[in-house]
């Protein structure tokens, strides 16, 4: 008991001396986002393969589904930041946002039978895609103004220098969260299929919806027999299999979406807590120091600010149609070409094992590299040596090229996802070591780090006063642009070879690092 006292009390220094120069509000902010994520990345975790197992959808319907809601939960932050700049009340438009995530949650959490009756096909697909809806639209009230909140802090002169590291912190502990959602997911759902007597593994989904839709191949047919006696059916009636196997596993996706709701509640309660400690950007401004009213920001200063932000959000739009794929692709990939074998982990009450589980790695090394690169960056500082923000942007967007020539590499000499459908799956003695996907999470984060919170830092220092929750869901706004895109990703994965599918995303980075060092010089002199 001592012990669990004594690391309680370390991780409390340790917190106080990471937030000691920064202003009060933001470990409250964070806290409350890391609940949001937490419910969040619970979902998105395992969103895609929900759709695939519970519609018998294929990978391109999948992908375009997934990239609506992707880019709705960034584009509706327009509308967040716009309601909110418009009445002012931009405590009251993150609340509403918590509430309506909740209530989306909700919504896909309850469980519908499975496989899916042919004459309900269209309103079961039509209920799951209102929760997401529902849960886009509360995000889009949510993120982006919460990040205009975290940004007026650092407008006090005593905290200025740190914006970028405040960014970075907030931005770490809302990963979090991330971090443990998809094995909680995970763990929710293999709980349930062993509860009902069956055993995980992640190709029998598939082959239960060919196999029931007459479209299985003779050697699909016969992988299908195998893993059945294999996960514990020990019958002959295939066809009662797949519907049982599916339906149980479906159920357990639903189960593992209501560990979001849980996520949500606490995070609406944190938020009420300090509600009254956060500042308020609606009155950004209003006054100086002294007292006095602060004269309207001159128009053409305005512009030049404006313009500097839509040059920025048009080259992002490449790199997060690149990096985002964490989602899709590179989920396809782990669950096709990946030997899952090799991370597979007895937690007591059910295994841990599955293609989601990779969800959990980017949010983990961000945790574990944010205090690094904000250490290295500080360092920089204090030498007089650190790069502008703009120029951390063009080199994160050059780091994620690198992560994608990794994947290119490690993806060299595998089957088109044609030909693995015909074998009815690869044996895990052919898929590729874990560690292909688990170093390009690496990569792939580190510049992340470079990017998506220096970029809401940018936002938070060029943005003028009254357009701060605007320009905050405009920043959103082209990611959502780049979550649109995302499934012509899974387009190439079924269409071209492995290693030409991940050079796409190598060139659309390298196209937005040169565009931004093009554009450098300009935006270090409108940030200053």
């Amino acid at each position: 008991m001592q012990l669990k006292y004594r690391k309680l009390i370390l991780v409390t220094l340790n917190l106080q001396r990471m937030f000691k120069n920064h202003p009060k509000g933001l470990l409250a902010a964070s806290l409350a986002n890391m609940g949001e994520r937490f419910g969040f990345y619970t979902m998105m975790a395992i969103l895609t393969l929900f759709l695939m197992t519970k519609f018998g959808l294929d990978e391109t319907t999948t992908g375009i589904i997934y990239s609506i809601f992707y880019a709705s939960i960034y584009l509706l932050a327009l509308v967040g930041g716009l309601l909110a700049d418009r009445t002012r009340n931009y405590k009251g438009i993150i609340m509403a946002g918590l509430l309506l995530m909740s209530l989306g949650y909700v919504i896909i959490a309850i469980p519908t039978p499975t496989p899916v009756p042919a004459d309900k096909f269209g309103l079961f697909l039509a209920i799951s895609c209102l929760g997401l809806l529902v849960i886009a639209f509360g995000n889009g009230l949510f993120k982006g103004n919460l990040q205009a909140l975290v940004g007026q802090m650092y407008d006090d002169p005593k905290y200025s220098k740190m914006r970028d590291s405040g960014f970075q912190l907030f931005y770490m502990f809302i990963n979090v969260g991330a971090i443990f959602a998809p094995f909680l997911a995970v763990g929710v759902r293999n709980w349930w299929v062993e509860k009902n007597g069956f055993l995980y593994n992640a190709d029998l989904p598939t082959l239960a919806h060919q196999y029931l839709g007459n479209t299985i191949t003779a050697e699909g047919g016969e992988r299908f027999q195998r893993l059945a006696g294999e996960v514990g059916y020990s019958g002959s009636d295939m066809t009662a299999f797949a519907g049982e196997y599916l339906n149980v596993f479906t159920t357990g996706f639903h189960y593992a979406f209501a560990v979001a709701i849980v996520a949500m509640l606490i995070s609406l309660v944190i938020y009420m807590i300090n509600k009254n400690r956060f500042p308020d950007p609606a009155n950004k401004h209003a006054v100086a120091a002294d007292g006095s009213a602060v004269k309207e920001m001159d128009i053409k200063e305005v512009k030049q600010r404006l313009y500097a932000l839509f040059a920025v959000f048009a080259v992002v739009i490449f790199f997060w149609f690149s990096f985002h794929q964490n989602g899709l692709t590179l989920t396809y990939f782990a669950k096709d070409y990946t030997d899952l074998s090799q991370i597979r982990v007895n937690l007591g009450f059910a295994t841990l094992e599955g293609a989601e589980i990779f969800q959990s790695i980017n949010p983990f090394f961000v945790v574990f590299l944010t205090p690094i690169i904000v250490g290295f960056f500080g360092w920089l500082r204090t030498k007089g040596k650190e790069p502008s923000t703009p120029r951390k942007i063009a080199i994160g967007m050059g780091i994620a090229a690198l992560a994608y020539a990794v994947m290119a590499i490690g993806s060299m000499g595998l089957p088109f996802k044609s030909e693995l459908e015909a074998m009815g799956g690869l044996p895990d003695a052919a898929r590729v070591t874990p560690w292909l996907l688990i170093g390009t999470y690496f990569i792939l984060t580190v510049a992340e780090l470079f990017i998506s919170p220096l970029g809401i830092s940018f936002v938070s220092k060029v943005a003028p006063p009254k357009y701060q929750g605007i320009m905050q869901g405009a920043w959103l706004g082209a990611t959502a642009a780049g979550n649109s895109l995302l499934f012509i990703g899974a387009i190439f994965y079924t269409s071209i070879s492995m290693t030409a599918t991940w050079m796409v995303f190598v060139v659309a980075c390298l196209i937005s690092m040169f565009t931004m060092l093009g554009m450098i010089k300009w935006l270090e002199r409108i940030a200053k």
